[in-house]
């Protein structure tokens, strides 16, 4: 077993056994693909969310945030080509009987002999040290040359059979790939059949032909559908964006990779609605700002890249991913897509309602264009889990596991901790306690050992402990821990609630994304 395969089970053993993440139902064995925040789980979602809120609506004037509903009126998934086009390629094996999204299948091909590649290139690195020149090497090697040709030919092909919906081609790309089964090593494949993965339920107050209603596969139709009544009650002026979070179901069949990809998950999406003509330029312009934004919480260089789509989707007319690297590779964090007017056009097609914008500056009315960016909370959740968590070995021979949240997002801000549950400490912490908890998330414990106690909030990532000792009482002082460095100082206590407030401040994060 690989090195990264061993480092995400003990992400997903540490998820669960300090409540950050549990197996929904779990008293009754599960259920696939469906998880539970737990108590330090949900303040990091919590704080993600208003990171992404803050930084997205607070700091634009001219975008604003709504909460629409997850039941639709049917129409609307008809409208938006989720009825006819939401589908998945699936293929079965016939000796294990497992299905898998022959997409799926495909890609990881490819991202096999990608890693060949960056074997090769690791092996060069470590033959020619400072002197090596990466894409020179790229790009003159033979045999990495020879790997990237494969790979070129492959995606070729496949975008080619994707594009024409020639499943035929795709069952033939993987036969001629030789891609087995992972789990019966066969390649007896059946053909390949698309699958919608809206999930349908009964709804009796519709009228009776339209009975059948769909929990929303994505939170961007109910943007669409709200975009006059926000744009006439909000008085804005194109260009202009809606955002929303919330909730939304995919019956996804290869459902994954712990939370990376579940049946029910949560987006945060905003649709910044413009000029036709102008989409090009904004929608480089929201490239840019939401790498920015990923990278303004210190991630190494190198760990996030653009992927454009080789297919794009119907309503697209350009797309690429954020990708960021899971300790599985990389994969898809953030969609960014031009969606041109296919949306509000749809809509308009099918409601017969009229949804225009009058550009007071050309004196007259357009369907506008859109800019799509698209985040799954769950998977940028995983990513902060997995950027976090480290294995070290202490100078004085003991092991800890710590989880190097950036220090705004994580789920307890500072612990309070008295030395011992006697001579006036316990009060003096509450006090301590009192004054931090109405600006942060704290928590106050004085069972064990304070090393013991060290080790906890280092695993559930809380940046700074503060601890209460016989000396406070005398000279109204506390030692501060540093969650990273674990280096303690002496600080008084009428100054812990600005260094406190210094350490966890999600402004600063805001400051420099220069909105």
């Amino acid at each position: 077993m690989s090195t990264t395969e061993d480092l995400f089970k003990n992400i997903i053993s540490h998820a669960k056994e300090y409540g950050f993440i549990f197996q929904s139902s779990e008293i009754y064995d599960g259920l696939s693909a469906v998880y539970d925040y737990g108590q330090n789980g949900a303040e990091l979602k919590k704080n993600i969310r208003d990171y992404w809120w803050k930084s997205m609506v607070q700091m634009n004037e001219n975008i604003v945030g709504i909460d629409a509903a997850i039941f639709m009126h049917p129409t609307t998934w008809k409208a938006s080509g989720h009825v006819d086009a939401f589908n998945d390629p699936l293929v079965d094996n016939k000796d294990s009987k497992k299905r898998y999204r022959a997409d799926v299948l495909i890609e990881d091909h490819v991202a096999k002999i990608e890693g060949k590649i960056n074997k090769e290139v690791e092996k060069a690195k470590t033959r020619f040290g400072d002197s090596f020149d990466e894409q020179q090497y790229r790009s003159t090697n033979a045999r990495v040359m020879e790997y990237q040709q494969k790979i070129d030919a492959i995606n070729t092909r496949f975008k080619a059979a994707l594009e024409a919906n020639d499943l035929n081609e795709v069952r033939q790309i993987i036969l001629d790939l030789e891609i087995v089964c992972p789990i019966s090593g066969t390649r007896n494949w059946t053909e390949v059949r698309q699958f919608n993965l809206m999930f349908s339920t009964q709804v009796g107050s519709v009228s009776e032909e339209a009975s059948t209603i769909y929990l929303r596969p994505e939170t961007a139709q109910g943007i669409f559908v709200n975009f006059l009544n926000v744009q006439k009650t909000g008085r804005m002026k194109i260009p202009f964006g809606i955002a929303q979070t919330g909730k939304a179901f995919r019956n996804e069949i290869v459902a994954r990779q712990f939370i990376f990809r579940m049946r029910e998950f949560e987006q945060m999406e905003m649709q910044f609605f413009i000029k036709p003509g102008t989409e090009m330029e904004w929608y480089h312009h929201w490239k840019e700002t939401r790498m920015k934004w990923h990278r303004a919480l210190g991630f190494p260089d190198g760990k996030h890249r653009f992927h454009d789509h080789l297919k794009l989707a119907h309503y697209a007319n350009a797309a690429c991913d954020i990708e960021f690297e899971f300790p599985f590779g990389f994969k898809e964090l953030e969609g960014i897509h031009s969606r041109t007017d296919f949306d509000l056009g749809n809509h308009e097609k099918f409601s017969g309602k009229k949804l225009q914008y009058f550009d007071p500056e050309l004196n007259q009315s357009y369907v506008p264009y859109v800019v799509e960016t698209s985040i799954g909370l769950d998977r940028m959740f995983l990513a902060v889990l997995s950027q976090a968590y480290a294995e070290e070995k202490l100078d004085d021979g003991t092991d800890r596991v710590v989880l190097r949240i950036p220090p705004m997002l994580a789920p307890i801000k500072c612990a309070i901790l008295p030395l011992t549950k006697k001579d006036g400490l316990p009060e003096k912490a509450r006090e301590i306690m009192d004054r931090l908890k109405f600006d942060h998330a704290c928590m106050y414990e004085e069972k064990d050992s304070i090393g013991k106690r060290y080790r906890r909030m280092d695993a559930i990532g809380t940046p700074l402990c503060i601890t209460v000792d016989h000396e406070t009482l005398t000279d109204n002082s506390v030692t501060l821990r540093d969650r990273d460095t674990m280096q303690q100082e002496r600080v008084p206590i009428d100054r812990v609630e600005q260094l406190v407030m210094d350490k966890v401040d999600m402004r600063k994060a805001l400051r420099a994304l220069g909105n």
